[in-house]
């Protein structure tokens, strides 16, 4: 039996092996080699301590994540061959096989089905890793409104011996596709953590120190959020246009701040006196037209008490609207985002008192409400600051190289004194 588990073990390696280069893979075996030489195990394995401290990859989730790198074992030996056929297979696999492979890393229990504590523990986990550098102290009820809400948007279908529900694959694929920027996070957990590692990016939001946090809708949690289905050069820094309460409920004022700034995008955050929170992602500036603009980048989106991303299906191209001193009937004043005139999946009049949102086919997107008709209680706009060329160049040559992915376990090899003397 055990020939028989070597020689599966030997297929699967050799298989795992062709979806690198040699240069690759090379790169790989120095990695490998240095963790196991940190791992005091004369270059055999890396043990969970080095794994977890190299990955960033703390609690259950390192666990589940070691577990399924050493194919369960349970001998916390991660050998050479289990580094290369996990990143072939979570890497390099087909998309089916990347979330196949990330729904049996969440299944924390081991018992195949993902119930909502174990997605919470494992939220809980991301949001520490992602927020560490601001709140190392925070506790798991810091996050526990996110945590809710990100969970809130979540489908569980699947019976668990007839007792809790549990969230079928089926289920983890629609969900992953409204929190986009959780799907990113746990595509890039054999990442070692960097600001450009994808999922940890979190914008920085610039707003006059006469204005307090407090006052402020939109929460770092909600920006880390939204930036999930934003491209990385639009998550450096957002800057607060326009606040109802500071600027006054004023559509022509609205127009005034979000104008000429040099931004042409946006994001729109409402709260409602339901107690709701949502709005919706502007990829073009706010400007006078008589009839939908827009394009293909803009979505709607929900942050309390449900937290999803809605993003265009292709139905219609009605993604834009902002109409102003027109008379007529037919071309409502007011700002708002897909469906059709009189049904929008989100509008607010131009009196910024009352507004609607319905259904919408242009983002597949559900009333964003408790009702469809709303009343504004906060309307902020940030405008979204572009990244500089020199940051950009950055980041991009992050992705050029002939190392791609193992460029940033060199660098971190670096930082933690483990680096050979090659040179990238």
């Amino acid at each position: 039996m055990g020939n028989s588990n070597s020689s599966s073990v030997d297929h699967r390696f050799t298989s795992a092996s062709r979806a690198f280069t040699q240069k690759k893979l090379d790169d790989l075996k120095s990695l490998f080699v240095s963790l196991a030489s940190k791992s005091q195990s004369n270059d055999q394995y890396v043990s969970y301590p080095v794994f977890q401290e190299y990955f960033g990859l703390s609690g259950s989730l390192g666990e589940r994540m070691f577990d399924m790198v050493t194919q369960h074992r349970k001998d916390d030996k991660l050998t050479f061959e289990d580094l290369v056929i996990a990143k072939a297979t979570y890497e390099k696999g087909t998309d089916d096989e990347i979330a196949e492979f990330i729904y049996q890393t969440l299944d924390v229990n081991g018992n195949g089905v993902l119930t909502r504590p174990d997605l919470e523990s494992v939220l809980v986990v991301i949001l520490k890793s992602v927020f560490s550098t601001e709140s190392s102290d925070a506790e798991s009820s810091d996050y526990k409104e996110m945590v809710d809400a990100l969970l809130n948007a979540a489908t569980f279908s699947k019976s668990d011996d007839g007792s809790e529900k549990g969230m079928s694959f089926e289920d983890f694929r629609s969900w992953c596709s409204l929190v986009p920027t959780i799907r990113k996070f746990l595509g890039s957990l054999l990442m070692p953590p960097s600001t450009v590692r994808p999922g940890y990016q979190v914008p920085h939001l610039l707003y006059e120190d006469s204005v307090g946090s407090d006052r402020l809708l939109l929460k770092k949690e909600y920006a880390w959020h939204i930036g999930g289905a934003l491209p990385h050069h639009e998550l450096v820094e957002w800057k607060l246009l326009y606040h109802s309460s500071l600027h006054g409920q004023s559509f022509n004022t609205f127009l005034g701040h979000t104008s000429n700034t040099g931004m042409s995008a946006s994001v729109l955050i409402i709260k409602d006196t339901e107690g709701c929170v949502y709005g919706g992602y502007a990829s073009q500036p706010w400007e006078r037209y008589s009839d939908f603009y827009g394009d293909m980048k803009s979505f709607l989106f929900q942050l309390n008490p449900k937290a999803a991303i809605y993003r265009p299906t292709g139905a219609n191209t009605n993604i834009q609207w902002c109409a102003t001193n027109f008379t007529s009937e037919n071309i409502p004043n007011g700002i708002g985002f897909g469906g059709k005139i009189n049904h929008f999946g989100l509008f607010i009049s131009a009196s910024f008192d009352q507004g609607q949102t319905f259904e919408c086919t242009t983002f597949g997107s559900p009333s964003l409400s408790k009702t469809s008709r709303i009343q504004p209680e906060v309307i902020e706009c940030w405008g979204i600051v572009q990244a500089s060329n020199e940051q950009d160049t950055k980041h991009n040559a992050m992705k050029g190289t002939v190392l791609e992915r193992f460029k940033e376990d060199r660098n971190m090899l670096k930082l933690v004194g483990m680096a050979g003397n090659s040179n990238d």
